[in-house]
This record gives structure tokens, sequence and C-alpha cells, in this order.
């Protein structure tokens, strides 16, 4: 199995010149449709246990703190993966990463489903996260690979769409489980692995990893794509004889920027999963909603924000890559909405302000996301995916999860809003310093030109 993942060298047969331009346009179609299809599925295993949350606390006898701790172990296991999941991605075939991580999970659910031991669905939570360490990196290093930037941005963010996607499925997927058997927590699970099960077949069929590989010249060949790094320096091959240590010790620790982006989208990830992992508790607790309603509000949350998030990532390319400044109008939008959901108990102006902080908040994730892969060579996409994973999720998640599950149970919701509104707000101080080296960095572009 292990060889199978790695990565393959370049084909012998290459595409005829008159064919180049055809083919790519067809293999990138198929990369972005397994990238998008296959990060659906690592979000549909992912949020089933948060959408069942009020279910499983009834039916286990569990504590908004135990939800808390289950919760957390997927922050924590999946920040620890991210970092090294990540950085094996450099080194292994992307598409076939992507199709066993989610396989892997996809099997780890199945018995997540059929525990009902506080300890052990901790446990496999944990595991289910190593697991699910292996497809952002996967994905983000195809996308790396398969377009110039003068596209990217767009890109980027119809395949980070696919996890708000992803999210409402899971919804469908828990509500039509329910239907078909009788509200059985157990058969939710074992459904959202059948569906994974299947679109692990579709990455295998429609993607590939790089061009090379399918017989095309490499992306910067193609576009005449390079990266400029922050000391000024100028790469453009996707291939490196570094060793993944040497790799990260000289692209990522070493970069300023890449530590300003990740500690940018740290601070993100707790107002994220301090809004979406809490919306059924937080909703049925202080709103009055109906829990099955609260369901599908996290689905709303999720779904509305494709068409912005798409949007917003276009608006970047437009503006010539300018991510920074993009991201901190969002943030600012966000801090408005984060006012509206707090101090108002009308159901229609909660709905409607999730819905406009769904779009708000993932559309500065995904240009950060972005930014980390843009301010490396692409040998390097895997190892600075995960570093900001490592980040996002073991201070990011697990402060959104576990410690507000312990604050609201000690001093209420209000601790939960605190921490939100100053998230946000180191949010915006490191943009404002990402947005000044992203102005340096172009000028230093142009100037090589």
């Amino acid at each position: 199995m292990l060889k199978w993942i790695l990565a393959r060298p370049d084909s012998d047969k290459r595409v005829p010149q008159e064919k180049i331009a055809s083919t790519y346009k067809w293999r990138q179609l198929g990369v972005l449709l397994a990238t998008c299809i296959g990060y659906i599925g690592y979000y549909i295993i992912r949020l089933v246990f948060t959408t069942e949350q009020n279910d499983i606390m009834k039916a286990y006898h569990f504590t908004t703190a135990d939800v808390g701790l289950i919760l957390s172990c997927f922050g924590i296991g999946y920040g620890v993966a991210k970092l090294f999941m990540g950085a094996l991605a450099d080194k292994c075939d992307a598409n076939r990463y992507l199709m066993l991580g989610l396989l892997l999970s996809a099997i780890l659910n199945i018995f997540l489903g059929s525990s009902r031991n506080l300890y052990i669905m901790m446990l496999l939570m944990f595991l289910i996260a190593v697991t699910q360490g292996m497809g952002a990196a996967a994905c983000q290093r195809m996308i790396q690979l398969w377009w110039g930037p003068r596209m990217r941005g767009t890109m980027y963010s119809i395949w980070s769409s696919a996890h708000n996607a992803g999210s409402f499925i899971c919804v469908a997927v828990v509500q039509l489980a329910s239907f078909l058997f009788a509200g059985s927590l157990a058969a939710v699970f074992y459904t959202a692995s059948v569906v994974s099960f299947i679109i692990c077949v579709l990455i295998l069929l429609l993607g590939a990893d790089r061009p090379a590989v399918v017989g095309l010249p490499d992306i910067s060949t193609y576009t005449g794509d390079k990266v400029v790094l922050d000391n000024g320096q100028t790469v453009t091959s996707d291939s490196t004889q570094l060793s993944i240590m040497q790799i990260f010790v000289k692209y990522i620790l070493k970069n300023k920027l890449v530590w300003a982006v990740t500690l940018t989208s740290m601070s993100l990830y707790l107002v994220r999963y301090g809004i979406q992992s809490w919306i059924p508790s937080y909703l049925v607790q202080t709103k009055g909603f109906d829990p099955s309603v609260a369901k599908w509000v996290i689905g709303i949350f999720e779904l509305a924000s494709v068409p912005g998030v798409i949007i917003i990532g276009a608006i970047s390319d437009l503006l010539k890559g300018r991510r920074a400044q993009v991201s901190i109008a969002c943030v600012i939008g966000v801090l408005l909405c984060l006012t509206v959901y707090f101090f108002t108990n009308n159901h229609t102006l909660i709905i409607t302000a999730l819905i406009i902080m769904g779009n708000l908040i993932y559309a500065p994730l995904t240009l950060v996301g972005l930014m980390i892969n843009e301010v490396v060579p692409k040998f390097a996409v895997g190892a600075s995916t995960g570093f900001m994973g490592f980040f996002q999720y073991i201070f990011g998640e697990t402060l959104a999860t576990a410690l507000i599950g312990v604050l609201v149970n000690q001093f209420g919701w209000i601790a939960s809003n605190t921490i939100l509104y100053l998230a946000s707000g180191l949010a915006i101080i490191f943009l404002l310093y990402t947005a000044r080296s992203e102005k340096k960095m172009r000028q230093e572009a142009v100037a090589k030109l």
C-alpha cells in the first residue's frame, strides 16, 4: 500500500503539442471534480457527530462537556496529523493519497457509530482525525500543481466551498438515514460511510496527481507560473531532492510570512468552530430553536456560503492577488454579524446573520489557505498546509470545542461570545501584517519580469 501511494515518475508518453491545451482543460476538470467530490466525502464523515450531538447527549446521557471532549479529540488528532500527513503528501501521489484517507475515515466512522463508550468514542474520533488529515494537503497540492496564478484563486475557492456543500450534504444524509432507519443513531453513521465509499471510487476515476504523470508539461512551463519567496528568491520547480525535514526547516519554519498566515488562520478557525460546532446547542439553549430546525441551520450556514466564497475568491484574482486585503474586509463583516447573532432573539435575523457570516468567515479561511501555498515552492505545498493545519486544529478548533464547552458550563454562553470577538480581532492584526508583506512581494515579482 505504501508503494502504491508514493509519487509516480513522469510519464514517458508525452501528449502531442497540438493536444496539450485541450488535454489540460479536460484533466483540470477531472482534478477539480475529484478534489471537490472527495472533500465533500471527508466532510460527510467529519460532521456526523457534530450534527447528531443533541440526539447523542440525550441517548447516551452525555453532557455538553463530554461532547466538547470528543470534538476536541478530533481537533488535536487532526492538528497533529495535518503536520505530518501534509508533509508526507509532498512525497505521494496526491490523488491516491486523497482516496486512501477517505477510505480509512469511512471505515473508522462505522466503529464510531457502533460505540456508546465515551473513551472509545474519543479514541475513534482521534483516529478519524488522523486519516482526515490526508485530505486537505492532497487537494491543495493538486490545485497548486494544475492551475496558474491567474485562475488559482477561483479554483481554490471552488474546491474550498466543497466542504460547505459537504456539510449540507451531511445534514441531508443524516436526516434521510434517520427517516429510513427509524431514528437509529448507528444507521446514520453507517449511511455516511457507504456514501463515502462510493466517492472513493470517483476520486480514482477522475483525478490525477500532477500534469507530468499524464504526459503534460508542468504548470510552470505551461503558464509561466513562479513563486516569489519572502527572501526574494524565485522558484518554479514542483519537485526536489530535499528531504521532508530539509523542506520543513528551510521553507516553513524560517518563513516569516508562513507564520503570519498560520496565526491568522488559527484565529479564524477558532471563530469558525466556535460558531459551527455549537450551533445546535446554542440555538436550542439560548434562542428557543427546535432541535430538528437547529440541525438544518448547520447545513444552511455551510451551504449558503458557497457562492459567496467563490465570488470573493474570484475577486482576489481580479485584484491581482490582494488576498489579505479582501480578508480584512470579510473579518470586519464577521464582527458585525456576530453582534447580531449574539444579541437578537429573532429567528429570522439569526439565520440571516449566519448565512452572511458563513460567506464572510469561509472566504478569508479559503484565501489564507491559498496564501500559505503561494509563499512556498510547489514541492512544499503539503508541508505548508500541514503546518498551518497543526495550529488551526491544535489551538483553533480545540479552543473552540473543549475550552468553550467547559467555559459555557461554568459561565454561560457569554464566555463563548467573548472568545469569538477576541479571535476576530487577532485575525485582523495578523492580516494587516500579511497585507503589507503581500505588497512587498508583488513589487519584487514585477521587478523580476
